[in-house]
């Protein structure tokens, strides 16, 4: 006979309510009907006051289609206010502190002015953000109230296997708390979202618009993951969705408790790419998995530590590890001022090295400075790149010189095209070692430009007049 989920979670279940001292791999399959009939109401009720409906309003404003216009402004007397509107989202959130704190996904409360949670017991309370982080895609608020709250403890990720039952816990398309079972499809995937993390938990639990943020629960009821994303062709749950690890979950809100302005990832001091499966045959690996150690900065963790171009990392502290991603994810749990055992590979052979895992370096200071004037960069903020400025602006740390982190609406770098990230390499032939000579060799007022800049490991040559 073969069982659905149902059946399967059914005993799941009360395994894991009659016998919490059990060990967690004692998996069976149903015996009889009686067994088939249990429910997942008790783990639901258990949790669902701390599976919390999130709404975050923003104002925004909208630029009157007049404005800026000689002739219409003159015509009104200039008396053309841009208006302004509220817009709100809808999300989700889990309470996992007693005194009221709430992680969620980032995108959810993202710009958001007014924030309010919703208990499923009908209670709701302002929060108050005390720290995000767009590319890790989380968010941890505090509820503006006196505790003790209800709370979903948060599991080990690294527990979880494929085909464990979970439940998936939100406010789809705002329509009130609802809970959707499922198993868990897959691990370690990448490549999902837009930012630079890429390591998520993949369910078949019903997860849509709304979800975000909620909830994915294990059957003793902790948090395994945070659900952020879905695979969907209109915009509805396709059996296809992923939450973010609880142990990265844990690790930011360590970070949040412990103070910190902003999350802070530790620096290796290399570049990595996915191991395929032509360099696998070229370096006798048995299979196309693991980091491809591309490039070691001078004086780094990484050279430190023993580490070369050409090798291959297979795993952290005794945890395989699938692609460039995963090894992230791996020394992102493990923590700043600790020490990772990274196994490498190369030449067939492999052994383990102690990478120290230390905050990026500032190895100059940034000296931001706005470039005015009459020339190319006016209304471009440049700064002295170094490791910790490279990370911050999601570069290779790698990279040393002049960049421009910001440039000003209408400017004339804006103008003629230049972009944040863009590394000015050199001016009428000087070559820019500095902010402070970038802005030495445009302060000459030329009549003719001859400009270099570096986007994307790419050289740019262009003349202006």
């Amino acid at each position: 006979m073969i069982f659905g989920h149902r059946a399967l979670a059914a005993l799941v279940l009360a395994v894991a309510i009659s016998t919490p001292a059990m060990a967690q791999d004692a998996r069976t399959v149903p015996q009889s009907r009686s067994e088939m009939q249990l429910s997942f109401a008790p783990l639901v009720k258990q949790t669902a006051n701390a599976v919390v409906n999130v709404y975050a309003e923003r104002v925004v404003e909208r630029r009157s289609i007049f404005a800026g216009d000689p002739f219409f402004e003159e015509f009104f007397g200039q008396r053309m206010p841009n208006r302004t509107e509220k817009q709100s989202s809808l999300g989700s959130g889990v309470i996992v502190g007693r005194n009221g704190l709430v992680v969620t996904n980032n995108h959810v409360i993202e710009g958001g002015d007014d924030i309010k949670v919703a208990l499923a017991d009908g209670r709701e309370f302002p929060c108050k953000v005390i720290l995000k982080d767009d590319r890790l895609d989380l968010a941890v608020m505090k509820i503006q109230s006196d505790g003790p709250f209800d709370i979903v403890p948060i599991g080990d990720s690294d527990a979880v296997e494929v085909g464990d039952l979970v439940l998936a816990m939100g406010n789809p398309f705002g329509v009130g708390q609802t809970v959707t079972s499922g198993i868990v499809s897959a691990l370690a995937r990448n490549q999902i979202s837009n930012g630079d993390f890429g390591f998520f938990i993949q369910t078949d639990a019903a997860i849509n618009p709304g979800n975000s943020g909620g909830g994915l629960i294990n059957m003793k009821g902790e948090l395994i993951g945070i659900n952020t994303a879905i695979f969907s062709r209109g915009g509805g749950s396709n059996g296809v969705g992923f939450a973010i690890p609880a142990n990265l979950v844990k690790v930011f809100v360590a970070s949040a408790e412990g103070g910190n302005g902003s999350f802070i990832r530790p620096f290796v001091g290399a570049t990595f790419e996915p191991v395929t499966s032509d360099v696998a045959e070229a370096l006798g690996l048995e299979r196309a998995r693991g980091a491809l150690v591309t490039a070691v900065v001078a004086g780094g963790p990484a050279e430190s530590a023993g580490m070369r171009p050409g090798q291959v990392v297979t795993a952290v502290n005794g945890v395989p590890v699938e692609h460039p991603d995963a090894l992230g994810y791996r020394l992102t749990t493990v923590g700043i001022g600790h020490e990772a055992r990274v196994t490498i590979s190369e030449n067939g052979s492999s052994r383990e090295i102690a990478l120290k895992l230390e905050r990026a370096p500032e190895t100059q200071p940034r000296d931001e400075r706005l470039i005015e004037g009459r020339n190319p960069f006016a209304g471009a903020v440049v700064a002295n790149l170094s490791p910790r400025l490279a990370d911050e602006l999601r570069m290779p740390t790698s990279l040393q010189g002049v960049v421009i982190t910001e440039i000003n609406r209408g400017s004339p770098a804006a103008r003629i095209g230049l972009e944040p990230k863009d590394i000015v390499r050199s001016v009428n032939g000087t070559a820019i070692d500095s902010s402070k000579t970038l802005e030495g060799v445009v302060a000459e007022d030329a009549s003719f430009w001859r400009v270099e800049i570096e986007r994307n490991g790419q050289i740019i040559r262009q003349f202006f007049r």
